[in-house]
């Protein structure tokens, strides 16, 4: 003979459960004069054949026809006018569950009206609870078994994700901006997603933006940029640059033994000899000096034609950044190339390597 429930009760739910069954599997055999013992923190929800039918508040309740309406008449026309019947009760926790976090899987790709492209991170926290019991069971609890917040957490990520992406992609103006309006952005996707944890039978009660951080990618555009403001004459900058450059690259060694230390050497020696020799003879030509050999000055040089500009060089593989230089643009275009298919690269662990011969194929055309 099956066991007959008499009390129907969940007493030690725990912190992180949603829902509790009674009984955890199959249905419960329970009888008419049975207590449901409801705690404050709870509401039970009685189900038959698949459907929600009654909801109990806090508080002791005895199973009669005056407190399950609607579960007593559809019970005694199935069961033939017996007290016993078969169901399930489930508990749901109206605690505020407070420990619930959300992140980006992947960074979000923005425009930038400073750096052009950016892909941001972003991570935070948030609270809510069960609003309408009877909803919740019925859209998670009967259809998914969700009975811990752990289960329901990617679901509800997943929806904060697009909503955010959709509301940084309309309001994004710089990056550089974000960290002034942690407040403004937490309280506009509160409100953008209170819809949404309503209809599912939830209360979004509190949403914050704990952290949105660049990738390393648009953190080197951002030092980059940074530098650019503090140095300010830009042309004098890239003089600078330029020059430096020179200088490492006659101290490089040009190939292997003392021959390669010889070549570097000279170059080195050689171009400080020739940018001296170009200083001191301009200052004698100013002065109307004799020249180093005791001749008269010499008469101005013919003008030359233009040269032709020489192509950059670049290797065969590069890195974003070299790929960037190649090109002229900051690494994080040629990021966003890259993920939207437009350039070819190859990702080696977490690097990328794009092949000159592809970066020339997509300039061309």
């Amino acid at each position: 003979m099956a066991r007959i429930i008499d009390v129907i009760e969940a007493p030690d739910q725990g912190a992180q459960e949603l829902v509790v069954r009674v009984p955890e599997v199959g249905s419960g055999d329970f009888r008419f004069g049975s207590q449901v013992i409801v705690r404050e923190s709870q509401r039970a929800v009685f189900y038959r054949d698949g459907k929600s039918l009654d909801l109990f508040d806090p508080g002791r309740h005895t199973i009669t026809t005056a407190n399950l309406p609607i579960l007593s008449g559809l019970l005694r026309m199935g069961t033939g006018g017996q007290d016993i019947f078969t169901a399930e009760v489930f508990f749901a926790n109206m605690r505020e569950f407070t420990d619930m976090k959300w992140g980006t899987p992947e960074p979000i790709t923005l425009r930038d009206t400073d750096l052009g492209l950016v892909r941001l991170r972003g991570f935070g926290q948030y609270t809510m609870q069960i609003a309408d019991p009877k909803r919740f069971v019925d859209q998670f609890v009967g259809t998914q078994g969700m009975y811990r917040t752990g289960q329901i957490n990617d679901f509800l990520r997943s929806a904060i994700i697009s909503r955010m992406t959709d509301m940084w992609g309309e309001n994004m103006t710089s990056i550089l901006d974000l960290p002034r309006l942690f407040d403004e952005l937490s309280a506009a996707m509160r409100a953008t997603l209170q819809d949404d944890f309503t209809a599912m039978g939830l209360a979004l009660k509190q949403f914050r933006i704990v952290s949105i951080s660049p990738t390393e990618e648009t953190a080197k555009a951002i030092d980059e940029r940074a530098s650019m403001g503090a140095i300010g004459d830009m042309a004098a900058y890239m003089q600078f640059k330029t020059a430096r450059a020179l200088g490492d690259a006659a101290q490089q060694p040009g190939g292997a033994g003392g021959t390669g230390e010889g070549l570097g050497l000279g170059a080195g020696i050689g171009l400080g000899a020739g940018m001296a020799g170009m200083i001191t003879n301009a200052m004698n030509a100013s002065q109307g000096a004799p020249q180093p050999d005791g001749g008269a000055p010499n008469p101005p040089a013919a003008p030359q034609p233009p040269t032709a500009p020489q192509p950059p060089t670049a290797p065969a593989v590069m890195t974003l950044e070299q790929a960037a230089a190649y090109v002229q643009v900051s690494p994080a275009d040629i990021q966003a190339l890259i993920d939207e298919g437009s350039l070819q690269a190859r990702r080696i662990g977490s690097q990328y390597r794009i092949a000159r011969k592809a970066i020339d194929d997509f300039l061309a055309g």
